[in-house]
């Protein structure tokens, strides 16, 4: 190889590690409190969402549903959060980490009831949903990725099995409920 070539190339990857470096540290260094109020919304939300899709047929009252189940839900992720940091010996601050999680899933909720807001039928608002909490998954893998020097792949699979995998099994859930009440909306 031309030498020239190689220190050029040897002066990017380390101006590319000083880059990395100076990506705000204080979104890194909370990144599990993030990933805490991310999955969580993606997790409980698609599933309850999806279940609450084939129970109600409603979208309005199924966003409705969905936004009084979610705010509660990061109230209690944030509270959680905190106590659960105040508790541990860790440099994160324990109302930063409660504001991330609580954060990340009150945006992950909004982002998530938005199709049942603006659209009319309720399949393809779950689809649309769905659909938003896969891209979800990938940007915040794709993030981590690139900050970390993590695979990208595994983790997003992983993610995203987890998220639709437990969407899918509430949406039985909805329809045996539905079928036991003999609820008609």
């Amino acid at each position: 190889m031309i030498p020239e070539a190689e220190a050029i190339a040897r002066d990017e990857h380390e101006h590319e590690n000083a880059l990395l470096q100076l990506l705000d540290e204080e979104r890194l260094r909370y990144t599990g409190s993030i990933v805490l109020g991310l999955n969580d919304a993606l997790v409980e939300l698609t599933g309850a969402l999806a279940g609450l899709t084939l129970a109600l047929q409603n979208t309005k009252l199924i966003a409705l549903t969905g936004s009084i189940t979610g705010i509660a839900a990061a109230l209690s992720m944030g509270a959680s959060e905190y106590l659960s940091t105040k508790s541990e010996e860790t440099a994160k601050n324990p109302v930063r980490a409660s504001i991330y999680t609580g954060g990340a899933y009150v945006v992950t909720v909004l982002l998530l009831i938005l199709p049942y807001l603006v659209l009319d039928n309720y399949y393809l608002c779950l689809g649309c949903t769905l659909a938003a909490a896969v891209l979800i998954i990938a940007f915040f893998n794709y993030y981590i990725a690139i900050a970390k020097d993590t695979p990208f792949r595994k983790q997003f699979l992983e993610m995203a099995g987890l998220s639709l995998g437990v969407a899918a099994f509430s949406f039985f859930v909805g329809f045996i409920m539905r079928t036991f009440f003999d609820v008609e909306i």
